[in-house]
């Protein structure tokens, strides 16, 4: 089945307008436009859709408003692509009934928030499919992407048909989709679910990020088990601090979950725990003694995997292999663990299936055979930098190459911190383009070497272009040493002045090991 077919279920039973309407909290359902008709609120409305490009005939069309422009403005493209009903605010009411085109007779639902009110309404369309799922949700800065994987590989293993929604992809019962988001608006978020329903998935692993908590993307959407990995700086052009960052994660554990599972290693995640007692507690701290899941011992296990011994509530006590290096992996492993028990499900043979889990662009190694360690990484924060380094620095003898950079249109106050802890961390620093976006290249790389610059005694290389950056690391690499590609992970597109242009930082480290190795061989 191609991927597209999966992004709507097959049938939806239909609700009214008026129903609709009822469930946002609007009674009335006035018609809008010129020279208005009577709507008919016994439309059936069969999906929803905030993009007019996706409308499908029988739509709700939630005309939202956005930072430059009011959805509104789409509307007659929405219903001229079958849209049969609009969800919109005041504002995008009065744009609608100012406009020519086929949206007269159309029923139109005003609401203060429409966004608010997007979640729910959406999850009514589809059936509810959360309520028939159970839906593993993982917030926090770094490890989200990771620890969902675990969760789904761990689930997987107690003979659940899972599904996944993420950063990296969707998975709905073994068929992958490409994914727009960490977590997708509210209409494709409840479509999805209801996919899965249709598909027989019974759980689901869940990436949750601030903006959709902030925003309402998950509004409706009721989780087993709601996990917290950490918190650093990140998204602050989105939150206005990290007080309101920290609140926009705790909005995960406000009741929509039935369990929930914090690493307290992390000081938001302690504060976190603090608010919710019966909250399970993780820690890879072996000295702590005081939270549910802790960390007894790690030692080497096989092919350069962990061999990981933790306890667990009542006396539990699982030894198990982790294929992934870096002791923040440890966290993420146990925070997995911790919630499939969470969530009643049988631990042991979760942690069984650990040791073949591989995430793309998360410490992802590249192996043609030669004699230095080549990774690629989606660290883009200075809080996951420093951990993926200090994890590479432990797995060789020898010195810590990084290629980095910093994405433009972004926070820019991180930027000379990945400097920074680059040139903290790393024997040899070379700064490169990342996704520049609508930003001066080399502008973003000024701030970035400011930082890099601050620290005495790095190799420091400036070269804007990544493919070059990262030829020049790996001709760098000695025996024993390492090679960090961080930033893009899994990405397969580079963002610059308005274009997009095919870049993998896996294939781009590939191809350069792969001359290397060619010039080498006599």
């Amino acid at each position: 089945m191609p991927a597209t077919s999966l992004s709507r279920p097959a049938s939806t039973i239909g609700l009214t307008a008026e129903t609709i309407a009822e469930i946002a909290g609007h009674t009335s359902v006035p018609s809008v436009g010129p020279a208005p008709v009577a709507a008919d609120v016994r439309t059936l409305i069969t999906g929803v859709s905030h993009d007019s490009h996706r409308v499908r005939p029988g739509d709700l069309f939630a005309a939202l408003p956005g930072a430059t422009t009011h959805g509104a403005a789409w509307a007659a493209d929405a219903v001229a692509a079958g849209a049969v009903a609009v969800l919109t605010d005041q504002a995008g009411a009065d744009r609608i009934g100012t406009a020519t085109g086929a949206v007269s007779g159309v029923p139109t639902i005003v609401v203060p928030d429409p966004r608010e009110v997007l979640g729910r309404v959406s999850a009514a369309i589809y059936g509810h499919p959360a309520e028939k799922l159970a839906v593993f949700g993982v917030t926090g800065t770094s490890g989200k992407t990771t620890t969902s994987y675990l969760i789904e590989a761990a689930l997987a293993a107690n003979g659940l048909t899972t599904g996944m929604i993420g950063t990296v992809e969707t998975r709905i019962a073994g068929q992958v989709l490409p994914s727009d988001f960490t977590t997708p608006e509210a209409p494709d978020l409840q479509a999805l679910l209801a996919v899965m329903v249709e598909r027989g998935v019974a759980a689901v692993a869940m990436e949750v990020s601030s903006h959709a908590l902030a925003l309402g993307r998950v509004a409706a959407t009721g989780f087993a088990v709601g996990a917290f990995t950490n918190l650093s700086q990140d998204h602050l052009d989105f939150h206005p601090d990290m007080e309101h960052y920290f609140r926009a994660k705790a909005l995960l554990f406000d009741g929509r979950a039935r369990a929930g599972v914090i690493d307290v290693d992390d000081p938001f995640g302690a504060r976190l725990a603090a608010e919710n007692p019966t909250a399970a507690t993780v820690s890879t701290d072996p000295a702590r003694q005081d939270t549910t899941w802790g960390l007894i011992e790690v030692g080497r296990g096989s092919l350069g995997s962990q061999l990981i011994t933790a306890r667990g509530p009542d006396g539990l006590r699982l030894t198990f292999e982790l294929a992934l290096p870096g002791s923040f992996n440890v966290a993420n492993a146990l925070l997995a663990l911790a919630s499939v028990h969470a969530g009643g499900l049988d631990v042991r043979a979760g942690a069984a299936a650990l040791s073949s889990v591989v995430v793309p662009g998360r410490m992802q190694p590249v192996d043609l055979g030669q004699d230095f360690l080549a990774v690629v990484d989606y660290a883009h924060k200075p809080a996951a930098l420093t951990a993926v380094l200090a994890a590479v620095r432990g797995s060789v003898p020898g010195r810590v190459i990084v290629v980095v950079g910093a994405g433009g249109d972004r926070d820019r106050a991180k930027r000379p911190m990945m400097g920074e802890q680059a040139a903290l961390a790393a024997e040899i620093v070379v700064v490169t383009d990342d996704n520049p976006r609508s930003e001066d290249p080399a502008a973003i790389r000024a701030e970035v070497l400011l930082g890099a610059r601050t620290v005495d005694g790095t190799r420091i290389l400036e070269i804007g272009d990544r493919a070059e950056a990262i030829t020049a690391a790996v001709r760098e690499a000695r025996p024993g040493d390492a090679v960090v590609v961080a930033g893009k992970g899994h990405e397969l597109g580079q963002y610059q002045a308005g274009q997009i242009r095919h870049f993998s930082d896996v294939e781009e480290l590939s191809r350069a090991v792969r001359e290397r190795l060619e010039e080498a061989t006599p």
